[in-house]
């Protein structure tokens, strides 16, 4: 039998454990990738949520001058921190008027005032800001607004009338005037400006947070004194 007879039947044997051990090798680094698939996918799922969350921090810091407390699938990433004690949103001028009279011993004082406020509302920075990232969804969850000031801007004086023996006091004046600035806080909320409030600073951060994710937005009204959240 010839040399190369010989040597053609010893390579097939060395050929096929060769193809063997790379078949091997191939299903190895498949079945290695697949097992680790769950993790790597979910690292970079976090990843995601982690740069998102830190797009969100940026976008409050801009409109609100606030880092809230963001949380990510459960873990706090970011505490709560503030720059200022208020954020105020929307502001608006209001005018009122108010009119008092008093009788005694069949003597009457008179004072009606015009006043003109501007009023502020937005938010307590004091109370809870808190974002929570999920994989289909993004919450935020602001305190309930509430009106921060008003402002007086002019009064005007459209009646003074002293009675004979009943003279108006300077605590009459002092009076009328917390009353004005008390009617201009009523109407003002009355009037939505705490819901013109809510929705600036949502339609604000809508707009600043490009998320794949839906983004609701919502307030939570404080609990009042004496009752439990249960």
């Amino acid at each position: 039998m010839s040399n190369s007879a010989i040597s053609g039947r010893t390579s097939w044997p060395i050929a096929l454990t060769l193809v063997a051990l790379i078949i091997a090798v191939v299903v190895s680094i498949v079945f290695l990738r697949l097992e680790s698939w769950p993790a790597r996918t979910a690292s970079q799922g976090t990843a995601q949520l982690e740069k998102l969350g830190r797009d969100l921090r940026t976008a409050f810091v801009e409109v609100a001058h606030l880092q809230p407390r963001i949380t990510i699938k459960n873990r706090v990433y970011f505490e709560q921190t503030t720059e200022t004690a208020e954020l105020a949103t929307v502001t608006r001028r209001t005018e009122v008027e108010h009119e008092f009279l008093h009788t005694w011993a069949g003597s009457t004082k008179r004072i009606k005032l015009h006043g003109v406020f501007v009023v502020k509302a937005g938010f307590d920075l004091d109370k809870d800001f808190v974002v929570d990232v999920r994989d289909d969804q993004i919450q935020v969850q602001l305190p309930a607004a509430q009106i921060l000031a008003v402002e007086q801007v002019q009064t005007e004086v459209l009646a003074y009338e002293n009675g004979f023996w009943n003279p108006i006091s300077a605590a009459d004046l002092e009076t009328e005037l917390n009353t004005l600035q008390q009617l201009a806080r009523q109407k003002s909320a009355d009037g939505g400006l705490t819901a013109d409030a809510e929705r600036t600073i949502k339609l604000q951060l809508e707009q600043r947070i490009q998320a794949k994710q839906p983004v609701n937005v919502h307030s939570v009204s404080p609990i009042p004194a004496g009752k439990s959240s249960g």
